[in-house]
């Protein structure tokens, strides 16, 4: 446990680690398939849909005032006090094959920090709202609920949005009972602070030794399907010289990874393929088509953009090597995003007088805290992930970190909850 000198009550605030972990495990058999390994809980599906039910039960339990939106965000409000409120959170919905940790930390921590200030007698100065965002891994692209929250999505794109299946988003939000033409923003003027806890999804931590992670930024991602197209033909009977395969032209591309990223990237920069899907995909055949996902991440705007430049140069001369056509398409871009610098200070503040021994890092994957801070003040808060590990059923984090993290984010949300409203 942790002790902190001082005589607010906020300031020594304890968790629950064991009514933490119970929640954890409650939520996560839901989504468990036989058969199938890790966490499934795919956004708008009944798993996921279940898991919001749920939550939806602890928050009434827990004497908030409990409601779902059109889009499927859950919120659970304390109304105390006046002014805008104090919002922590994060998201349910898993990739397929999840781990146990991923937005399920964050969502359940928030909880336990309005069920540990309760238990304290803390009165807030103003609202308290848990917050569990809709399609945050992004199933129909960007991550809906918090850019729903926030007004940079609305009825007209979740029209347009689709899956990589080609199912519709607004046939799927029509499917659990929710509403695709309503607008579910809100003014950014009512949200004093968005606060996130989240595992890492990486080695840093765990690297340097270090318990708490505050980030000072998220990289931005730019999201492309690429084909090239090349022509099929029989793999005994084609001579190697003039063959216009489309896989080599893939290969070529994928060797010169290393060799973009000294050219245009930085140390923070990320280029992946992680996605391929070949046509006519079978043994005896030339690859005739080779359609694959690119993804890019770096912290600055401007190095992302170099990047990009340099991947489409690169697939360009690939293509022309191997007498392919090519065509990308982009998905998404999202901007790199800045933290706000005083509530990362106020963070390690609460760090420092706590004990804890904390760093600062950017953030290589997308969280709800990067769409919030484009609006309103936002605090990002890492545990290590054992391994680096994440988006994988062996994602895990130790219970003494997570207990760690719960505490920061608990004695955060009291904190700036307690603030003159």
């Amino acid at each position: 446990m942790f002790e902190i000198a001082g005589k607010s009550r906020e300031a020594g605030l304890r968790i629950d680690l064991a009514r933490l972990r119970s929640d954890v495990e409650a939520v996560n058999a839901i989504g468990r398939i036989d058969g199938v390994p890790g966490i499934n809980r795919v956004s708008f599906s009944d798993a996921d849909m279940a898991g919001r039910r749920w939550l939806m039960d602890r928050l009434a339990e827990a004497g908030l005032d409990a409601r779902i939106d059109a889009i499927g965000n859950v919120f659970g409000r304390w109304e105390a006090g006046s002014g805008p409120a104090v919002l922590a959170g994060s998201h349910l919905d898993t990739v397929p094959q999840g781990g146990p940790f991923d937005g399920t930390l964050g969502v359940c921590a928030a909880l336990e920090a309005v069920r540990a200030m309760k238990a304290a007698g803390i009165a807030p100065a103003r609202p308290v709202e848990i917050v569990c965002t809709a399609d945050e891994e992004g199933r129909f692209g960007g991550m809906l609920g918090s850019q729903a929250i926030c007004g940079e999505v609305g009825p007209d794109w979740i029209a347009r949005a689709v899956d990589d299946s080609g199912q519709r988003l607004a046939d799927a939000l029509r499917a659990q009972g929710l509403d695709p033409a309503a607008s579910v923003a809100r003014d950014p003027a009512g949200i004093a602070v968005f606060l996130e806890l989240h595992v890492e999804q990486g080695p840093v931590l765990e690297r340097a030794g270090v318990s708490i992670g505050i980030a000072d930024a998220v990289s931005g991602v730019f999201n492309w399907t690429v084909t090239l197209a090349g022509a099929a033909n029989h793999s005994g009977t084609t001579p190697m010289p003039g063959r216009r395969d489309a896989f080599r032209g893939l290969a070529d591309f994928g060797a010169r990874i290393p060799a973009i990223l000294e050219a245009a990237g930085g140390a923070d920069s990320r280029l992946t393929v992680g996605k391929v899907a070949l046509s006519p995909n079978f043994p005896h055949s030339v690859a005739g088509e080779a359609t694959f996902s690119v993804i890019g991440r770096d912290v600055e705007e401007a190095v992302m953009r170099s990047l990009a430049e340099a991947c489409r140069d690169e697939l360009g001369a690939a293509a022309a090597r191997h007498g392919l056509g090519l065509d990308i398409a982009e998905q998404g871009w999202l901007p790199p995003t800045r933290l706000d610098g005083a509530v990362a200070r106020r963070l390690m503040d609460i760090c420092a007088t706590c004990g804890m021994d904390a760093m600062t890092m950017s953030s290589g994957a997308g969280h709800d805290a990067q769409t919030f801070a484009r609006h309103c003040p936002a605090g990002l808060i890492f545990v290590p992930s054992v391994g680096g590990v994440s988006h994988s059923p062996a994602e895990w984090t130790e219970w003494p970190d997570i207990e760690r993290g719960a505490t920061l984010l608990a004695r955060a949300v009291a904190a700036f909850a307690t603030d003159p409203a």
